[in-house]
C-alpha cells in the first residue's frame, strides 16, 4: 500500500512503506529554511540584543554543562568503548560498500583528509595554548613539582585530543558510511537512524528534525572555528609588524580568506578539498619537522614517549573523571574543560562524521576504526609534544615568559611567542600562519559540503549555489560577531551554542550506536547462515564425486524448523551390565552383556 508522503526535497511522492527516495536534485525545503532561519534569528539577536543574548546563553550553558557534565563524561567513554568492540570483533570485516569494491581515495590523501577536517584549526590554535594553561592551572587537587605538573598538563591534554575526541567522530562517521554505502541511503544523517525509527518517520518530520539539528550544529562548530583562526592569524601578522589587531582588522581577514574558501568550495571535492588537504600535511609536516630540529629535539622525543605511557596508564582514571570532591573549583575547571571540550567535538560530529563517511567508501569496518582512531589521535599526540613541549621547555629550563605572573596564557599569541625563541622564528610564524589559513579554507570548504548535502536531502554532488550559500553563510556569521561582539564576547557566544546543540544531539549519536549495532549484527548473522549453508552444499558435492553417480540425489539432513538437533544416546535396559572389554576379562572378550541377579 502506498501513501502520498512529502520527501526530503519537499514535494509530494508516493512511496511505500519499503522504499527509499532518491537524493534530492535542489534543496530539501523543511531543512534548509528552518536552519537558516535559526542562525538568522540568533545574529539578529547578536546584534541587536548582545547583552541580553549573552545573559541567556550564560545561563543555559552552565545548566548544560554543570549538570549533565557527568552524562557528557559517561557517553563519551562508551563511544570509545563501542568503537574498540566493533574494531575488535568480526563486524569489523563489513565492507562498507560493495564487497569487492576498492577504497576511493589513497591512504595517504585518506589520512590528510581526515587530520584536515577532524582537527584543523584547533591543531594550531591550542598546540602550545593548552599544555601551557594546564600547567600554569592545573586541575583542582593535582599537585606537584613543576616537572611533574608539566608532565600531567600534557597528558591532560592528550586526553582532550586523542581517543575520545576521535571515538565521537567513528560513531556518526561509521554509521552514515554503513547507511550510504552498504544500504545504498542518501548522504544524511536522518537515515543512520532508520533501523530504529523506520522508514516513514526518517522520511517525514523525525528526520527533518535530525537534519536541522545537524545543519545548525555545523554552522556553529564551522563559524567557531573560523572565528579562532581568523584571531590567530592577526596575532601572527601582528607579531611580524605587518598590522595592528582591531575589529575591522579582523572583518576584512575573514572576507578575504572567506573567498579563497569559495573558490576551493566552487572546485569541488576531489579537486580542492583533497589538493588542499595534502597541501595542509605537508605545510603541517615541515612546520612541526623545523620546530623539533631547532628547539630541544632530544627531550620532546623523551617527552612524545613518555607521555604515550602516561596517557595509558592513566587513560582509564582520567576517562571518568567529574571532580566531584573538589566542589564549585573542580566544577567551574571541568565545565571550562573536559566538558567542554566533548560538547564542542559532538557539536562537530555531524560535520566531520559526514565529510570522512563521505571519503571512506571501499574500506572496511576495522580500516575505518584503526585508520580514524588510532592514526590522527598519534599524529596529534606527535604535534603537541613538539610544540607544547617546546613551550614547558621553555618555562622550565629556557627563559620562561609564556606564563605570566597571574598564571595567564595568551591563547592567540603563545604560538607566535614561542617560535620567537628559536632561529627562524619570522620563518616559522609566516608558516604557522599559513597552516592556519589553508585549515581556514579546508574547514570552511568541507564544513560547507556537508551541510550542503543535508540541507538538499542527501544529494552527494549538491548543487554548486548551495556549497556557496552555506560558505559564504559561516563566514559571514564569524566576521558578524567579531566585527560587533569581539573576540572574546561574539566569539563566546557562537562556542556555548554550538556547545549546546550538542545536548539534543547526543540523543541522536545513543541512536546511531544501537541501529549501527542491529544492523552489523544482523548482517554478520545473515553471512554466517549463507557460509554454512555454502560449506553444507560443497561437503554433499564433494561426497557424491567420492561415491560416484547413485541412483537418488544425497541431500543434507536439515531439521523441521523450531527443532533443535541433539545427539541422542541409546539407554541401557534395566538389569544389564555393560559389555565387558578385553582389559576387563583379561584379553577374552564376551559375545553378550551378563544379566544381573544369582545364576
Amino acid at each position: 500500500m502506498k501513501t502520498s508522503i512529502e520527501g526530503p526535497g519537499g514535494r509530494g511522492v508516493e512511496v511505500s512503506p519499503d522504499e527509499v527516495l532518491p537524493p534530492s536534485r535542489g534543496i530539501a525545503r523543511r531543512v534548509f529554511y528552518p536552519s537558516v532561519a535559526l542562525v538568522g534569528v540568533f545574529v539578529l539577536l547578536a546584534l541587536v540584543f548582545p547583552d541580553w543574548l549573552s545573559s541567556v546563553i550564560t545561563a543555559a550553558n552552565a545548566a548544560v554543562v554543570n549538570s549533565l557534565g557527568w552524562y557528557y563524561v559517561l557517553l563519551v567513554t562508551g563511544f570509545v568503548v563501542f568503537a574498540l568492540w566493533l574494531a575488535l570483533s568480526r563486524l569489523g570485516d563489513i565492507r562498507l560498500g560493495r564487497d569487492d569494491e576498492e577504497p576511493q581515495y589513497s591512504t595517504f590523501s585518506w589520512f590528510a583528509m581526515l587530520f584536515a577536517a577532524g582537527m584543523g584549526i584547533g591543531l594550531v590554535f591550542w598546540g602550545v595554548a593548552e599544555p601551557l594553561n594546564h600547567y600554569a592551572a592545573p586541575p583542582p587537587g593535582v599537585v606537584g613539582t613543576p616537572a611533574s605538573l608539566a608532565q600531567d598538563a600534557m597528558t591532560q591534554t592528550y586526553l582532550h585530543w586523542g581517543l575520545h575526541a576521535w571515538a565521537i567522530y567513528i560513531v556518526v562517521g561509521l554509521a552514515v558510511a554503513y547507511t550510504v554505502h552498504r544500504r545504498r541511503r542518501p548522504v544524511s544523517i536522518r537515515w543512520a537512524l532508520e533501523p530504529i525509527l523506520g522508514t516513514r518517520r526518517v522520511q517525514g518530520r523525525w528526520g527533518d528534525v535530525v537534519d536541522v539539528v545537524a545543519v545548525v550544529g555545523t554552522v556553529f562548530g564551522v563559524a567557531t572555528s573560523l572565528g579562532f583562526g581568523v584571531v590567530q592569524v592577526a596575532a601572527g601578522l601582528e607579531y611580524l609588524d605587518l598590522i595592528e589587531v582591531t575589529r575591522t582588522a579582523l572583518v576584512v581577514l575573514i572576507i578575504a580568506i572567506a573567498g579563497l574558501a569559495m573558490i576551493s568550495v566552487a572546485t569541488g571535492l576531489d579537486v580542492g578539498i583533497k589538493w588542499l588537504s595534502n597541501a595542509n600535511l605537508v605545510i603541517a609536516g615541515l612546520l612541526m619537522l623545523g620546530i623539533l630540529v631547532l628547539g630541544p629535539t632530544l627531550f620532546v622525543l623523551r617527552e612524545f614517549v613518555q607521555s604515550i605511557g602516561a596517557y595509558l596508564q592513566d587513560f582509564i582514571r582520567l576517562s571518568f573523571a567529574t571532580l566531584p570532591y573538589q566542589g564549585p573549583e573542580g566544577e567551574s575547571w571541568l565545565a571550562s574543560w573536559t566538558t567542554y571540550y566533548w560538547g564542542w567535538w559532538m557539536s562537530w560530529s555531524p560535520f566531520v562524521g559526514v565529510f570522512i563517511a563521505r571519503i571512506s567508501r571501499g574500506r572496511t569496518v576495522r580500516q575505518f576504526i584503526i585508520g580514524v582512531l588510532l592514526v590522527p589521535t598519534l599524529l596529534t599526540f606527535l604535534w603537541f609534544a613538539v610544540l607544547g613541549g617546546t613551550a614547558l621547555y621553555r618555562e622550565l629550563f629556557g627563559e620562561g615568559g609564556l606564563v605570566s605572573e597571574r598564571g595567564i596564557v595568551d591563547n592567540n599569541a603563545a604560538l607566535f611567542q614561542m617560535l620567537s625563541d628559536l632561529p627562524g622564528g619570522p620563518v616559522l610564524a609566516g608558516a604557522a600562519i599559513l597552516l592556519v589559513v589553508v585549515f581556514f579554507v579546508t574547514s570552511s570548504d568541507s564544513g560547507s559540503y556537508v551541510v550542503a548535502m543535508i540541507s538538499a536531502g542527501g544529494n552527494p554532488t549538491p548543487p554548486l549555489w548551495t556549497r556557496l550559500t552555506w560558505a559564504a553563510l559561516t563566514g559571514a556569521i564569524a566576521a558578524v560577531l567579531l566585527g560587533f561582539g569581539g573576540p572574546e564576547g561574539g566569539l563566546t557566544s557562537l562556542q556555548v551554542m554550538a556547545i549546546l546543540v550538542a545536548a539534543p544531539f547526543s540523543v541522536v549519536m545513543i541512536g546511531m550506536c544501537v541501529a549501527l549495532a542491529r544492523s552489523l549484527t544482523a548482517e554478520h548473522h545473515a553471512a554466517e547462515l549463507e557460509r554454512r549453508a555454502l560449506r553444507r552444499r560443497t561437503l554433499v558435492a564433494a561426497v557424491v564425486d567420492e561415491l560416484g553417480s547413485t541412483s537418488a540425489p544425497i541431500r543434507p539432513i536439515e531439521p523441521s524448523p523450531g527443532m533443535t538437533w541433539r545427539p541422542h544416546l541409546p539407554r541401557r535396559a534395566p538389569g544389564r551390565r555393560r559389555r565387558a572389554r578385553p582389559a576387563d576379562t583379561g584379553g577374552e572378550q564376551t559375545s553378550e552383556d551378563a544379566e544381573d541377579g544369582p545364576g
